[in-house]
């Protein structure tokens, strides 16, 4: 796992959803880091179904729920979703602004609230192989719920369209 620290305030948040199939049985995956090397995680299956778009999002929720329930006030947020940065952070990475997708237009406003009130917020995507401990943690929440989850460090990374 990538583990670099922009600033001894930072907390560090890697987070992860799946959805398998896709869409299909979702969990979900997050791992703080504190400033001071103290780890928090998540791992959790999801009611329902949804995609994994959705579960990436519902991954940034708990993670950010994690955080501020310790106390962090600045963020660096590792992803290996491109669509989820495209909603969330466009603009802070200079990117330009995504098509909405509007079926999951409630979680992503959700989030959009979640976001607002910290001191800073920094956004990183990440090779899938570089979060395999968010990864791992999604992974083991969908298999104690039942859920034939696929090694995903194994399947290919999908090309840019």
């Amino acid at each position: 796992m990538l583990r670099a620290y922009p600033h001894p305030y930072f907390w560090i948040l890697h987070i992860d959803g799946s959805a398998v199939p896709n869409p299909g049985r979702m969990a979900i995956g997050a791992l703080l880091t504190g400033p001071d090397g103290s780890v928090h995680e998540v791992a959790q299956a999801l009611p329902g179904s949804g995609c994994n778009n959705e579960a990436e999002l519902r991954a940034l929720q708990a993670g950010l729920v994690l955080a501020q329930a310790q106390g962090a006030r600045h963020l660096r947020i590792y992803t290996d979703s491109h669509w989820l940065l495209e909603q969330l952070a466009a603009q802070a990475l200079g990117w330009p602004p995504a098509r909405p997708t509007v079926r999951l237009a409630h979680w992503i406003g959700a989030a959009q609230a979640q976001l607002r009130g910290w001191a800073e917020v920094q956004w990183r995507w990440i090779p899938r192989h570089h979060n395999t401990e968010a990864d791992a943690l999604a992974r083991q929440a969908g298999l104690a719920s039942g859920a034939s989850m696929p090694d995903t460090a194994a399947l290919p990374l999908p090309r840019a369209a």
